[in-house]
């Protein structure tokens, strides 16, 4: 149970909208923010639990929309530490075809707790690989989250575009588009919470343009309208892509979108790198949002997402890691820290700042995932925050708090709350032998890379 009142106290810096209104902290109760306290003020009603936050800069609890947590087990994996992304799924699909559950269930409980040292209390995955055996991959991601107390969207992935109909992935990657849907269906009635304060929910989330038939992209549509559940996919990553939607479909990306009805607010895409003018203003007037990938973009040169263009238009911007394949780590500060530089080399550094930076990794990602209850230190929001101390050398004769997190490379967090409980403190996960699930975690991924 969440103690009854916390007050997170004095801390050295917040990252919130008012952050001069919220000097004296924050107050929680069951789980939720129920006052933002002035310089020098204390609250009302005396609180059961008092966190001197004095060394501590408090952010929202940070908010990764889109990863892949299986692919932990084949980081920095030789044969495609150079190769863009046609050749590196080409090359990795098979390998991942030999998935487990027992695989599946401590590549995602590593990734989580990376996220979670973080400073992310939120994490979308996107699970598209169903191999014999892997039929409720779904099921096993949902127990990792419980098992560490945090919140997740978990996507509903799926490819049926094969090598023999012209997809990407080999033919034991796909599935029959009546086994996705009935399978969507089971998910979203037995796990898709709705409301503040939801802990697990379910999208539906057809891999690509190059994996998935365009009846299961119309098909998901609709079942996602039926049962208002979001929807998400990979779309514009790379130059390939636009050229594979062009010869198989006669479209460009943003048409083909259009064309199995997914333009509109339920939509989130990931990379959203490759659009034109025209088509970032259809993006924008439609809702849809994107997520940012900085480092896996720059891992497989893919391109920079045109993120203040598609702000300008209307479309909302969050930040994703990524899977750890293409990205090789699952740290939400990092990225944002990525998304910081990267955005900067396209837009220079007055207009990209800090603050905007941290905005997309919080309140941005938390609009991707239709969340208005989480990514902000506000009244009535969820208690989910992340804590950092800067007292290691990297923080040496640094000024600004906030800045500092990013421009001298925070990585971890010393305390997370989620949910009003600390799941972090000093800077380690309650309740988790780290050692043992690192051990278990290696040997899955030298078996699942022996065969």
């Amino acid at each position: 149970m969440a103690a009854t009142r916390i007050w997170i106290k004095n801390p050295l810096a917040l990252f919130t909208a008012t952050t001069s209104t919220a000097a004296g902290g924050l107050v929680i109760e069951d789980g939720v923010i129920v006052q933002l306290l002035a310089a020098g003020e204390a609250p009302a009603t005396p609180c059961g639990q008092v966190f001197d936050a004095r060394e501590h800069v408090v952010l929202p609890g940070l908010i990764n929309t889109h990863h892949h947590f299986y692919q932990t087990l084949t980081r920095a994996w030789a044969p495609v530490v150079n190769q863009p992304l046609f050749p590196w799924l080409k090359t990795l699909y098979p390998v991942w075809a030999r998935l487990t559950p027992e695989k599946l269930a401590v590549a995602s409980t590593v990734a989580l707790t990376e996220l979670l040292l973080s400073g992310c209390t939120t994490a979308a995955d996107h699970h598209y690989l169903f191999p014999d055996g892997l039929e409720e991959a779904i099921d096993v991601q949902v127990e990792a989250v419980r098992a560490l107390g945090m919140r997740a969207m978990l996507t509903r992935g799926s490819m049926s575009l094969g090598e023999k109909d012209g997809g990407l992935p080999p033919q034991q990657t796909v599935q029959q588009g009546q086994v996705i849907l009935d399978d969507s269906l089971r998910l979203i009635r037995r796990y898709h919470e709705r409301g503040d304060g939801a802990h697990v929910q379910i999208a539906l989330a057809p891999c690509s343009p190059f994996s998935v038939t365009t009846e299961i992209m119309s098909a998901s549509a609709a079942l996602a309208e039926a049962e208002d559940v979001r929807l998400h996919t990979h779309l514009a990553e790379t130059l390939d892509e636009e050229d594979f939607c062009l010869r198989r479909f006669g479209l460009r990306t943003v048409d083909y979108l259009d064309s199995v009805g997914w333009l509109g607010p339920r939509t989130w895409l990931a990379h959203g790198i490759h659009f034109n003018p025209d088509e970032i203003a259809r993006l924008g007037a439609a809702g849809t949002g994107i997520c940012h990938c900085p480092s896996s973009n720059m891992r497989l040169a893919s391109g920079i997402c045109p993120t203040l263009e598609l702000e300008a238009a209307g479309a909302p911007i969050g930040l994703g890691v990524d899977g750890s394949a293409s990205n090789d780590a699952s740290n939400m500060v990092l990225e944002a820290r990525q998304a910081l530089y990267l955005q900067r080399l396209r837009y220079g550094a007055e207009r990209i700042t800090t603050e905007r930076a941290l905005g997309w990794a919080t309140r941005g990602s938390a609009r991707l995932l239709g969340r208005h209850d989480i990514g902000e230190l506000a009244l009535g929001r969820q208690a989910d925050l992340a804590l950092f101390k800067l007292d290691e050398l990297r923080f040496s004769g640094s000024h600004d708090p906030l800045s500092a997190l990013l421009l001298c490379g925070a990585d971890r967090a010393d305390r997370v709350m989620v949910d009003g409980q600390w799941r972090v403190i000093d800077g380690q996960v309650e309740g988790l032998d780290l050692q043992a699930l690192i051990a278990r975690h290696r040997e899955a991924a030298r078996a699942l890379i022996a065969g």
